[in-house]
């Protein structure tokens, strides 16, 4: 006699929807103000651009295996994309001259040529 197993897997909690919804908030602002499309993201974490919409509206949470693929491709670290708070690293905040150049790397190769190019030939400007 063959028996079928049946799993329950348990409804997602009031604060866990709560936790997708402010996480995938996150992931959208990280994104945007990196530069990085949906269709971008996408690619760098191998799944659709559906997949990430659902991620940034929490329909859909990120897995757990994948979280410090996403964090590097965001430029933050894991804690930072689900929300806890780091201690400041006692040197001080990153200047930002750092924090733009950590920007920069993420924004796609011919944006970053773009960027270059104009700085180069600002600094070539200044130093005449």
């Amino acid at each position: 006699m063959d028996r079928l197993f049946h799993f329950e897997i348990d409804p997602v909690t009031h604060n866990e929807q709560a936790f997708f919804k402010a996480m995938g908030t996150r992931i959208a602002e990280l994104r945007k103000d990196s530069g990085i499309t949906q269709v971008q993201l996408a690619k760098t974490m191998d799944v659709s651009q559906q997949t990430v919409a659902s991620w940034e509206v929490g329909r859909r949470g990120v897995p757990v295996s994948g979280l410090p693929a996403l964090a590097r491709a965001l430029g933050v670290s894991v804690e930072t994309l689900i929300g806890e708070k780091t201690q400041p690293a006692k040197r001080g905040p990153t200047p930002k001259l750092q924090q733009q150049v950590e920007r920069l790397a993420r924004l796609p190769k011919a944006q970053q040529r773009v960027v270059m190019q104009m700085l180069e030939g600002v600094l070539a400007q200044a130093s005449r």
